[in-house]
């Protein structure tokens, strides 16, 4: 056999090795994660923010994520996998986007939280940290801040003050549209905050007040992670892309997952 017939057949051998093996020298996309995002209640617009908060989630980290929403816009509006004990089954991490302030049943609130309680990781956003008004400490405890009010609908100042944390690590801080500023009424021990928000607010004698709190923070409960904003009242917010890699960056945190999980691209 001559040698130039002998190199083709050689050529050909390896073609068809990286043909049969089409992953060769490219490192495997990890298992996605199972997401499950709870949006509905009050005063926002869920029936658009479910689907930008899926979308902009899923092209930023390898998880599918699954929604369960409410149509119901009041203030005692509820969710059916949350009447199930083992409603969170099979996820990998729970987010919390209701709006439901007057739902105040100890039984379901305990149920909602008996999943966290067991090791299931949770985000909370935004109006989350205004439900479930129990009179007692049990959701905000989950939370890790007790927040009551809010502010106006003005711009706010986003700063991040750990600069060290995985979620934070490299962010820089940005001024939102309007946003409405949630208040601190407690921070519980077992917050970790990593950004305050600082807006000013119109006063009638036309000198502006300026009011800064935490906004954004990790939260251990009871040995599980919790990642939290009260970011997240409007659209444009919510489809902004560094408000969605910050989001993504809490989900991989949360989950206990490398930054493999975060596709090319993310911040």
């Amino acid at each position: 056999m001559n040698s130039f017939l002998l190199r083709r057949l050689r050529l050909f051998g390896l073609a068809a090795l990286v043909s049969a093996v089409p992953h060769l020298g490219a490192a495997e996309a990890p298992k996605p994660l199972k997401v499950l995002l709870i949006a509905g209640g009050c005063c926002h617009d869920y029936a658009a923010q479910r689907n930008l908060l899926k979308d902009g989630l899923e092209a930023r980290v390898h998880a599918t994520v699954d929604i369960v929403y409410s149509p119901d816009k009041s203030t005692k509006a509820t969710f059916e996998p949350y009447q199930k004990p083992d409603w969170a089954k099979g996820y990998d991490l729970i987010i919390h986007d209701e709006c439901s302030a007057d739902v105040k049943d100890m039984t379901y609130v305990q149920n909602v939280l008996a999943p966290h309680k067991a090791g299931i990781p949770a985000i909370n956003l935004h109006c989350a940290m205004h439900c479930y008004r129990t009179g007692t400490d049990d959701w905000f405890k989950f939370c890790g801040i007790q927040s009551s009010s809010h502010g106006p609908q003005q711009p706010i100042e986003v700063n991040f003050v750990t600069s060290d944390h995985p979620v934070t690590k490299g962010l820089t801080g940005w001024t939102t549209g309007e946003e409405e500023l949630y208040n601190n009424v407690k921070v519980f021990p077992s917050a970790t905050p990593l950004a305050r928000g600082k807006q000013l607010v119109p006063r009638k004698d036309g000198a502006p007040r300026t009011d800064e709190h935490v906004v954004i923070w990790a939260n251990d409960y009871q040995g599980t992670k919790v990642f939290n904003t009260t970011l997240g009242h409007n659209n444009v917010l919510v489809s902004d892309g560094r408000y969605l890699d910050l989001l993504s960056r809490g989900l991989v945190w949360a989950t206990s997952r490398g930054p493999e999980y975060l596709k090319s691209g993310t911040q």
